[in-house]
């Protein structure tokens, strides 16, 4: 039986896979038959969901990432992919994020770990590459490969920001600890356009929920609050903050359903007004610091050469 290759890898938009399962119609009866070719149409934002894959005709079907292979690679060697290398012991660095390190986490909240790995310069020449992120289910875990994470940290990505200021760091190598040291050089305004434009592209779905089905998921609407406040401090304080000491007992209350929708709505507009002001004083740059950024990749890249972990 064919074991799919990196199936930890995020598989993004377009990607040519194959169907490691019958593909069956809302009926319960096969469409199309195991080992059946089709195009990933949109991949999953975390490990809790699934993919949507569209076949050739025309028929639409939501897979598991463990049901689907890559289809260049399905038609390789399997004993030369990617699961031979155990890449998570090239993690060098290892953090906490989410609801513990939010302060808003209760006695059975998940460990949320997220890092960085560098990959063997070897594998990363060959012809196989690297995935851009590994995935652990089970355990709750997510590291990105290094030039994924620096790339994401320059565009402002809110989950990696947060990796950089967590409180909860487990592990660092040296040059993880190098990274630290600089992360005020990714800071930019471009956090206005990514924490505001996310959350008013969210809350329009959410006001959708409401409308069709008369329910919206309060976790989710607690987090897109969160976001706005945190935002808003980036620019006015230049740093990230990840703890919600003063607004806890709210955003609590919001995750509960305590709060009506319309009051949420109403600190929500109130948010991005401040969020507006906060953009037009902050004394952050208009674009991250990217020379820093490329030195520092270019200094693991050497390390890798040497198979060390800088």
């Amino acid at each position: 039986m064919y074991e799919p290759q990196n199936p930890h890898l995020i598989l993004s938009p377009g990607t040519q896979v194959v169907a490691l399962v019958e593909v069956k119609g809302p009926d319960g009866k096969t469409v199309h038959p195991r080992g059946a070719v089709g195009v990933v149409v949109q991949s999953p934002a975390d490990h809790l969901h699934s993919y949507r894959v569209r076949f050739p005709d025309d028929f639409l079907a939501t897979f598991k990432r463990s049901e689907l292979a890559v289809l260049s690679q399905y038609k390789q060697d399997p004993s030369a992919s990617l699961r031979d290398h155990n890449l998570y012991d090239r993690v060098i660095y290892r953090c906490v994020i989410g609801s513990r390190a939010y302060g808003l986490e209760h006695e059975a909240s998940d460990v949320d770990r997220r890092g960085v790995y560098l990959p063997p310069a070897e594998l990363h020449w060959s012809l196989y590459g690297v995935p851009e992120q590994l995935e652990h289910h089970e355990t709750q875990e997510a590291y990105w490969e290094l030039q994924k994470f620096l790339v994401l940290a320059l565009k402002a990505n809110p989950n990696v920001l947060e990796c950089l200021y967590t409180p909860l760091v487990e592990h660092a190598s040296d040059l993880a600890r190098e990274m630290l040291g600089m992360r005020e050089r990714f800071l930019s305004k471009l956090v206005y356009q990514t924490y505001n434009g996310y959350v008013m592209s969210q809350f329009k779905k959410l006001q959708a929920d409401i409308r069709n089905r008369g329910e919206v998921k309060w976790k989710h609407v607690m987090h897109l609050i969160r976001l706005l406040l945190a935002g808003i401090s980036v620019l006015r304080e230049g740093v990230v903050p990840v703890r919600v000491d003063e607004h806890r007992d709210k955003l609590l209350a919001i995750k509960a359903g305590q709060i009506p929708f319309e009051e949420v709505e109403a600190w929500r507009l109130e948010l991005h007004v401040g969020f507006d002001r906060a953009y037009a004083e902050t004394a952050l740059p208009d674009r991250p610091d990217y020379e820093s950024a490329n030195a520092l990749l270019i200094k693991a890249r050497r390390a890798a050469i040497e198979e060390r972990l800088p």
